[in-house]
């Protein structure tokens, strides 16, 4: 299962709409999840350019891609941002796979560099 990092900008009528209905949105969006095979492993409100961030486990990046698409068509949300993340262990073994292949950058013939 991989995991995403998701953050939410809700829109002014959002804001307002949870003002006169709080709720945890969390508990509306799990079923939502779970037709997808994800969960939820944290979420929390947030200062910033983000109102909401949370933590998804999904099976693939297309069905991250699909719950980031579905909650944007629903227009509620101005601005919605999806990152794949990766655990520690790795990242460290992508860094050890790098330093392995032999990758040369246009700039390595430059002096200094």
């Amino acid at each position: 299962m991989a995991s995403y990092l998701l953050q939410v900008a809700y829109t002014p009528q959002a804001w307002a709409a949870l003002l006169k209905n709080p709720q945890d949105r969390t508990q509306v969006l799990r079923p939502v999840l779970e037709k997808l095979g994800g969960t939820f492993e944290t979420a929390y409100f947030a200062f910033g350019d983000y109102d909401v961030v949370a933590v998804l486990e999904l099976p693939s990046d297309i069905d991250a891609a699909a719950f980031s698409i579905a909650a944007a068509a629903g227009g509620a949300i101005k601005s919605i941002k999806t990152t794949p993340l990766m655990s520690i262990s790795d990242g460290i073994s992508a860094l050890q796979k790098a330093g392995r292949i032999g990758y040369v950058s246009p700039t390595s013939d430059v002096a200094g560099v």
